[in-house]
C-alpha cells in the first residue's frame, strides 16, 4: 500500500495541481475578458488613458481620390519617397484592406501593402484591438487643414460604429496645425457646430463626456503660431452656455506656466483641462533619453490653482528619419523595449492625475505608434521595427498602464509583464 501511494498519489495529485492551474489560468482570463468587454464609462474622463487617433493614411484606390497620403510625400510611393518610420503588421487585415505597395516585398519575398484609415474594416479593427488590450478609446484628430475633404467625416462614422460596436468612447480633437489665423475661429467653431446640430456626434452615448459635458481636444495653442485673442475666442465659445457648450482641454506647449505674455498666459488657466504636449521633451540621465516628467507636479499643481485639471502626455520614444532626413538622427528617442514608456506611466501613476494621453495610435510617420508594427518591413525600406518584440507588445503594455492609473492594480516600477 505504501509503494502503491508513492508511485500512484504524486501522479494523481499532479494531474489534479494541473487542472487546478488550468482551471484557475482560466478564470483568470475569463474574468479579464469579461472585464475589458464592459463597455467604457464614457461620463467622465477621470481614470481615463485616450490615446490619439490620427487616421490620416491613404492609398490610391481606396475611393478617396488620394495617392499615398501620409505615406509618401510623392503621389507615387517609393524607397527614397517614405514619410513613415514603422511598418504597420498587417497579418491579422483581409484582402481588402491591403493596398499593394509597388516595387516593395517583405523579406520572404512576398508583396508589401499598406493600408487605408478610411476602410470601415481597419478602423473596426483597430477598436478591436483597443477592445481585446483594455484601452479606453481615442481621440479622433480632426484638422483644420484637411476638413474639406469628406474622407475624415466618413472617418468619423466608421469610429462612432467600432466604439460602439467594441465599448470604447471617443471624443473629437481639432488640431490647428497649418491653418489660416485668422480664419481658425469660425472654421472650428463652424463644424463643431455642424457636429452638434447635424450629425448629433456629442449625443452618440460613446462620445466622451466630463462633469456632465461633452469633451473637445484644441491642440496646438502655441503663442509663436497666433493671437492671444484667438485662443480666449475658441474657449469662450465652448464655454457659453448652451447646445455647443463642452469640457475643454487644450493641448499646449511644454513652458505654459512661464509663458510671459499675459494674455496668454490667462487663456491657458482658462481651459478646463491642460496637456503641455510632451513628445521629444527628453533630458538625458544615465546616459539615456528619458521623457522630461519632473515637472508635472508643478504642473498639476499650478493646473489646480487655476481650476483646472492636468493631463499628462505619454509617448513610446521617437523617430522621424523618413520624414526628416538623415540629420534627424539626434531627435531619435529609444524606446528601449517599453522602458522609455513604462517610465511615463509610472510617473502619472505617482503623480495622482488620474488620467493620461498616448501620443499616439497609429502615428508611424514619426514613430509613437502603439499599435500592431511588423519586425520585418520591406528590404527596400528603411523602417525602425519593435526590435524583436511581439507586434502587440506597445498595446499591451497601455493596457497594463491604464489598469495602474485606474486603480486597478498596484504601482510597479519595473514592467509587471513579460513579452
Amino acid at each position: 500500500m505504501q509503494i502503491w501511494a508513492s508511485l500512484f498519489l504524486p501522479r494523481v495529485l499532479g494531474k489534479w495541481l494541473i487542472v487546478v492551474c488550468f482551471a484557475a489560468i482560466s478564470m483568470t482570463t475569463s474574468l479579464l475578458f469579461a472585464q475589458q468587454s464592459q463597455p467604457v464609462d464614457a461620463t467622465t474622463l477621470d481614470g481615463k488613458v485616450m490615446c490619439g487617433y490620427q487616421a490620416w493614411f491613404r492609398c490610391p484606390d481606396d475611393g478617396t481620390n488620394s495617392a499615398w497620403q501620409h505615406w509618401s510625400r510623392r503621389p507615387t510611393i517609393t524607397s527614397q519617397s517614405l514619410t513613415f518610420q514603422m511598418w504597420p503588421d498587417l497579418s491579422e487585415f483581409t484582402p481588402s484592406e491591403k493596398y499593394a505597395v509597388p516595387g516593395m516585398t517583405y523579406p520572404d519575398g512576398t508583396p508589401a501593402y499598406l493600408y487605408s484609415s478610411v476602410h470601415q474594416k481597419t478602423i473596426e479593427r483597430h477598436f478591436q484591438w483597443m477592445q481585446q488590450y483594455g484601452i479606453d478609446g481615442v481621440f479622433v484628430q480632426r484638422f483644420l487643414v484637411n476638413l474639406r475633404q469628406p474622407s475624415f467625416d466618413t472617418i468619423l462614422e466608421h469610429v462612432r460604429t467600432s466604439a460602439k460596436d467594441t465599448g470604447r468612447t471617443f471624443g473629437i480633437c481639432y488640431d490647428l496645425s497649418g491653418y489660416p489665423a485668422d480664419r481658425i475661429v469660425d472654421r472650428l467653431t463652424d463644424d463643431w457646430k455642424q457636429l452638434c446640430d447635424e450629425r448629433k456626434v456629442t449625443r452618440d452615448e460613446r462620445y466622451l463626456d466630463h462633469n456632465g459635458l461633452p469633451v473637445v481636444f484644441i491642440w496646438g495653442l502655441y503663442p509663436d503660431r497666433f493671437s492671444a485673442d484667438i485662443a480666449h475666442q475658441l474657449i469662450d465659445f465652448f464655454h457659453e452656455e448652451g447646445p455647443y457648450h463642452a469640457t475643454v482641454i487644450g493641448g499646449v506647449p511644454p513652458d505654459w506656466r512661464s509663458e510671459n505674455n499675459a494674455r496668454w498666459a490667462s487663456a491657458f488657466r482658462k481651459l478646463d483641462v491642460i496637456s503641455p504636449w510632451n513628445v521629444g521633451n527628453i533630458e538625458v540621465r544615465n546616459g539615456e533619453k528619458v521623457a522630461h516628467t519632473h515637472v508635472w507636479q508643478e504642473d498639476l499643481t499650478e493646473a489646480k490653482q487655476s481650476g483646472a485639471r492636468f493631463l499628462p502626455v505619454i509617448y513610446p520614444g521617437f523617430n522621424w528619419m523618413n520624414l526628416k532626413g538623415p540629420l534627424a538622427q539626434k531627435d531619435t528617442i529609444s524606446r528601449r523595449d517599453g522602458e522609455f514608456m513604462w517610465e511615463q506611466f509610472v510617473a502619472a501613476k505617482k503623480l495622482g492625475s488620474g488620467m493620461a494621453y498616448v501620443a499616439m495610435f497609429d502615428e508611424v510617420d514619426e514613430a509613437t505608434a502603439i499599435y500592431k508594427v511588423t519586425n520585418d518591413p520591406p528590404l527596400e525600406a528603411n523602417c525602425a521595427t519593435y526590435e524583436g518584440l511581439p507586434s502587440d507588445w506597445y498595446l499591451r503594455l497601455t493596457g497594463e498602464g491604464t489598469k495602474m492609473i485606474r486603480g486597478d492594480t498596484p504601482l510597479s516600477e519595473r514592467i509587471p509583464i513579460r513579452p
